[in-house]
């Protein structure tokens, strides 16, 4: 895996996962292995095993609600966004009043490109009397993917609000004020979700593009090496030297895969082994 590929995911629209990224081997909100506790499978062989525990079930009565609630959060850990899709769109039918299934199939349609409805179905996952932080930083995530920067802002912030100091919220937030390109703001967001002990690599990943963006190499390398050897940091920030000298440097954290890497949204952790992202 190049080094590129190891400091940055792709945008994985959190929480949802949008998870995380399903790269990490689990989901998160944006996508995040940040969770107060393992509640849930970790790496792709043991999601594998819990796809296959549930879809034995699933197949045995798909109006289970456990059984698709989980058998399509292993899907999306997986990255097979389109049957997981597939298992939530009737599920949600089954159990249309089930808040925590509306999140999840909300998540799903971000995973599969459809914003405009993800976006409208995560609104109705949660209420003004009952709000959801994991969703809130998910409604963001979209908006951000949307280009709707302003309102992802805010949705951040009332995240924030319910969850103080929240890494992955703070990690979202910081992402999207880089991309309307206010860094220093960005920065010190990002640091704030640095120091939390809740962090983890993606939210110095997301620094050290921060850093990187606004020429600062030498601080963006020493960060890269917490998570990464020598020879990869150096390569790191090689790639980030030669894209920041391109007109197209702000690819950076609006693009995911092809030869540009992008920023590493940060999934919510879910409650009691929902999906994260």
């Amino acid at each position: 895996m190049s080094s590129r590929h190891s400091l940055f995911a792709a945008i994985c629209l959190t929480t949802l996962a949008l998870a995380g990224c399903q790269s990490r081997g689990g989901l998160g909100d944006i996508t995040g292995s940040i969770s107060p506790a393992r509640t849930q499978p970790g790496s792709p062989a043991e999601w594998q095993a819990e796809a296959d525990k549930w879809s034995q079930r699933y197949d045995a009565n798909q109006k289970d609600r456990n059984a698709a609630f989980y058998y399509a959060r292993a899907l999306r850990a997986l990255g097979q966004h389109a049957q997981a899709l597939a298992i939530l769109q009737g599920a949600v039918l089954t159990h249309s009043n089930d808040r925590e299934m509306l999140g999840a199939y909300g998540r799903s349609l971000a995973d599969n490109g459809r914003l405009r409805e993800a976006d409208e179905v995560l609104g109705r996952a949660h209420s003004p009397e009952r709000p959801d932080w994991r969703i809130l930083s998910a409604q963001g995530t979209v908006a951000d993917q949307l280009g709707e920067h302003p309102r992802a802002q805010q949705l951040y912030e009332t995240a924030l609000k319910l969850a103080p100091g929240e890494p992955t919220i703070l990690s979202n937030l910081g992402l999207s004020l880089a991309l309307t390109k206010n860094l220093p703001e960005a920065e010190r967001v990002l640091r704030e979700a640095a120091t939390s002990n809740k962090s983890d690599a993606r939210v110095r990943q997301n620094l050290v593009l921060v850093l990187g963006l606004q020429g600062r190499f030498g601080e963006a390398e020493a960060l890269a090496r917490q998570d990464q050897s020598p020879a990869e940091a150096a390569q790191t920030v090689a790639y980030l030297k030669r894209s920041v000298s391109q007109q197209n440097s702000w690819d950076l954290l609006k693009t995911g895969g092809g030869s540009k890497p992008a920023a590493s949204r940060q999934a919510a952790p879910a409650p009691q082994g929902a999906p994260q992202g």
